[in-house]
């Protein structure tokens, strides 16, 4: 027997999905241990050994790899829970991050903020100008050295930086992607004073043109670099202590896994990692259940995700936004924001309802909780309106105090606003879906497409609860909640589901038509890079996919899209072809007059991914058949539950899934208990489960279109 396993660690519950060579699938659930998150890792392992009926080193013996993924690293960034580092750049360019071009002030922002110019600024600093530092150096756009790297003004530099107490420093410089020299040699001389001072450079992070994008991601890359590096090292170590025969693989955002070694060294790939294991698990029960085109969305402790399948293939993007400042690595395309079931609800200076972004993690966690969380959250407001039961998470096991989630929400939000509690609770739930349903917006509709044709998967802890209502926010019909043997640990599904990915960049700007032959030496040097990464893995794959990419613009524009290009020798035609394929995605994305050939088109930065196919991946099975649509044999009671502030209390029915089979039909107003998660049937929805054990709802539709 040969295991393959996926861990997804969130803010405030690991998950993990065991799938075998037999078409076995089992998930756990168990609460996230910050700030050694480990110890949550071993816990949700053992809870699967004791499924799969062995010891935890029995099993992991048995296993092909672990694929991981965590939002720590995501968390971090959004709540600015880092550590302080240091950068190095080129004498004269030190203020490009504080600059940050004009995208320091749109980039992230919703529209009603982009109106108000006035009240917009570009306080959101990455670091302190005291840890921002020069070197002189200069190479050109050729990557010609025209000023020598002054070494001992860099060690003066960077020993100033590691007197006030900075362990891990950025390294950009201009240019340096034509010519990385001057930055080796700079982590060469760190190395010097202190080897143990971890060090990134923009060379290997993001090797693309535009200085504050290529500074952003780098500095925000070494941020959770050491972190990401001691946690994996730590786990792999108890991991193998356990007796792990595969290899521990970190998810990254680009849709595939990476070795855990070489995951640090570019940390900035890792941080969409939960919501690409939850759209890669999208694609992979799309395929199943025939939908092509999905809306995944993730709910989970701290953050709310949402990612595009379209047309069977997962939307991708180049460049992401992580609290106002670009991220340049491949990725899949992701949306987030600090809207979890452990957001915090608070008000502002005007006394307006705000949820999130800051959350109450695992520790201290909801005030529901009892761990010593005061501040009232998603999580409080749920079980104030009987959302929640009142005997707790994860079957009883995580207990919950309906006396601390009132208390919390009547102090900090109630009484300011003149409130009751339970109206107070309510407000709270309509503010996370309304501003879910914002993000949804921007995320498809303003993407071109047509929420209508979607179906929307809904997973996570906390998504359940909410999705019938953020779906309905932008139009969508219907509603998927993967339960099935995986219920909310979805991602972990999606995690156990991924192949390896590698990919390889550079940025050689020119203008088309240019050489083939200059194309088909980076496309060269780029899949050798591939092959090499894949090669360090240590699995065995089914198969090697190599999938060639230039990034594209017109002449003088920013905009820059990604066109495919065709495998094999490169000639003027095959030129031409990506051209033209750039022309088509261009139209596409803006309008079917808004290209101007005459203008010119710019090739900007080469790209390869590698697909390293595993041998087997998870697919959900069947479910026993009910005999009849009415579910009452899965219905445990009723209780007052709040679902619409305009109605109030409503005695709604509650069912327990495990007594569900596939096609029964919960009709609305209607509370379904899962032992991970809850999902809420709105009143005018029914809910049906499909032969995988989904519950799919069909919502009724709030649409401004």
């Amino acid at each position: 027997m040969t295991y393959v396993i996926g861990v997804d660690v969130g803010g405030t519950f690991t998950d993990a999905v065991l799938d075998d060579d037999a078409g076995t699938v089992v998930a756990a659930k168990s609460p996230s241990t910050p700030p050694d998150y480990s110890r949550g890792v071993l816990d949700v392992l053992e809870l699967l050994a004791e499924q799969v009926g062995k010891t935890l080193p029995e099993m992991l013996a048995d296993t092909h790899h672990i694929a991981h993924g965590t939002t720590s690293s995501l968390n971090a960034l959004v709540m600015g829970n880092v550590p302080p580092v240091g950068f190095l750049t080129t004498k004269g360019h030190r203020d490009s991050i504080f600059i940050m071009n004009v995208e320091g002030r749109y980039l992230g922002r919703a529209p009603h903020e982009l109106q108000h110019v006035l009240a917009q600024d570009k306080g959101h600093h990455l670091l302190p100008k005291r840890h921002a530092l020069e070197v002189t150096e200069r190479v050109d756009r050729d990557g010609t050295v025209i000023v020598a790297l002054d070494e001992d003004a860099a060690r003066s530099s960077i020993r100033a930086l590691l007197d006030d107490g900075v362990r891990a420093i950025a390294i950009s410089l201009l240019w340096s992607f034509r010519n990385p020299a001057h930055e080796h040699r700079l982590r060469e001389l760190v190395a010097e004073q202190d080897a143990g001072v971890f060090v990134a450079l923009s060379c290997e992070v993001s090797p693309r043109i535009r200085e504050f994008a290529r500074n952003a991601t780098t500095i925000m890359s070494t941020q959770i670099g050491p972190g990401l590096r001691d946690y994996l090292t730590s786990l792999e170590d108890a991991l193998r202590e356990r007796k792990l025969a595969g290899p521990l693989l970190v998810m990254q955002s680009n849709g595939g896994a990476v070795l855990a070694s070489e995951a640090p060294s570019a940390a900035i790939s890792t941080v969409g990692s939960v919501l690409t294991g939850g759209v890669v698990g999208a694609l992979a029960l799309g395929r199943q259940l025939g939908h092509p085109n999905v809306i995944s969305t993730d709910v989970g402790g701290t953050t709310f995700l949402a990612g595009l399948v379209v047309d069977g293939e997962p939307v991708r993007a180049t460049t992401t936004v992580i609290n106002h400042h670009p991220i340049n690595v491949p990725t899949l395309k992701v949306d987030a924001i600090g809207s979890g079931g452990g957001a915090i609800a608070w008000l502002d200076a005007g006394g307006n309802l705000r949820v999130g972004p800051r959350s109450a993690q695992a520790v201290p966690g909801p005030a529901c909780y009892g761990q010593g969380g005061t501040e009232p959250t998603n999580t409080d407001a749920n079980l104030v309106l009987g959302i929640l039961p009142e005997r707790g998470l994860l079957g009883g096991r995580k207990p919950l105090s309906l006396e601390l989630a009132r208390e919390a929400i009547g102090t900090q939000i109630a009484k300011p606003l003149g409130l009751s509690v339970e109206d107070a609770a309510a407000a709270i739930y309509a503010v996370q879906n309304a501003q879910t349903g914002d993000l949804l917006r921007k995320s498809v509709v303003e993407a071109g497409h047509d929420p209508r044709e979607f179906v929307l998967y809904a997973f996570g802890g906390a998504g359940p609860a909410h999705c019938a209502r953020y779906a309905a926010e932008v139009g969508v019909a219907e509603v998927v909640v993967p339960l099935g043997p995986v219920a909310s640990a979805f991602s972990a599904y999606g995690l156990a589901s991924s192949d390896i990915v590698l990919a390889a960049e550079l940025s050689d700007p020119t203008f088309v038509p240019f050489d083939p032959a200059r194309a088909e030496r980076n496309f060269a040097d780029l899949e050798k890079r591939v092959r090499d990464g894949l090669d360090r893995q240590g699995v065995r794959f089914a198969t090697v996919e190599l999938h060639r990419e230039i990034d594209m613009r017109y002449t003088m524009q920013l905009a820059e899209v990604t066109a495919p290009v065709a495998d094999g020798p490169l000639d003027t035609a095959a030129i031409e072809s990506a051209a033209a394929a750039f022309e088509e995605r261009y139209a596409a994305l803006y309008g079917a007059e808004a290209g101007f050939r005459e203008a010119g088109i710019q090739a900007i930065t080469f790209r390869v991914r590698g697909i390293g196919v595993l041998p087997f991946s998870p697919e959900f099975p069947e479910i026993p058949t009910a005999s009849s649509a009415d579910p009452a044999e899965a219905l445990v009671g009723s209780r007052p539950v709040n679902l619409d502030a305009a109605t109030g209390f409503v005695d709604t029915p509650v069912y327990d899934y495990q007594q569900l089979r596939a096609g029964h039909v919960v009709a609305g107003p209607a509370i379904v208990e899962v032992p991970t998660t809850t999902v809420v049937v709105p009143g005018g929805s029914t809910g049906t489960v499909d032969r995988l054990g989904n519950l799919s709802i069909r919502t009724s539709v709030r649409s401004e279109s």
